[in-house]
């Protein structure tokens, strides 16, 4: 009995062959000639290419779907650093291609007593800068900046531009990106 159970088995268990498919007819290079490829310019692309910076997680460039939004952008980036940063953009924008968006940067009208509109060339008063103008310069996130404002609060502000040193978290690498955008 048993032979012939495995008998039984074997014979079901072989493969079926299947039918090939049709084979399609080659068509002569004569009767269709090729068609020249479009210019890549001339095609309208289904992506933006986009650089967002300021208070977002992971500044960048980033490709987006045609038709995103500024709230896409965002999300691409990791989102917002602190959720206050968000108001100085529109989230509800569409998108154009090579555009940059700029969170969180303060900008005539958008923080009031904040006179920080271009990171790259203003030099910001230890003394006075906000941890919100701080956290613009090189190398210096919200904690950083948290951390410069402690100091200057614990010792009665800053006498000189050295002092930094002096702060958790700055070395000698950060502090050489630093001193030139800062003064007492």
């Amino acid at each position: 009995m048993a032979a012939l159970a495995a008998g039984i088995f074997l014979w079901r268990s072989e493969p079926t062959p299947e039918p090939l498919p049709v084979a399609s007819p080659i068509a002569s290079p004569a009767a269709h000639p090729p068609r020249p490829a479009a210019p890549s310019a001339a095609t309208p692309t289904a992506e933006i290419t986009i650089h967002i910076t300021g208070k977002v997680r992971k500044p960048g460039i980033y490709t987006l779907p045609m038709g995103a939004r500024v709230a896409d952008a965002v999300k691409a980036a990791g989102g917002v650093r602190r959720p206050e940063a968000a108001a100085s953009v529109n989230l509800a924008r569409r998108l154009a291609d090579g555009e940059q968006i700029t969170v969180g940067a303060a900008g005539p009208g958008n923080a009031p007593g904040s006179p920080l509109t271009d990171p790259a060339t203003t030099v910001l008063d230890l003394n006075t800068a906000t941890p919100d103008q701080l956290d613009q310069l090189p190398g210096v996130g919200e904690v950083l900046a948290a951390r410069i404002a402690d100091f200057r609060t614990a010792h009665g502000g800053f006498t000189n531009v050295e002092q930094l040193q002096e702060v958790p978290g700055i070395g000698a690498k950060k502090y050489e990106e630093i001193k030139g955008k800062v003064r007492i």
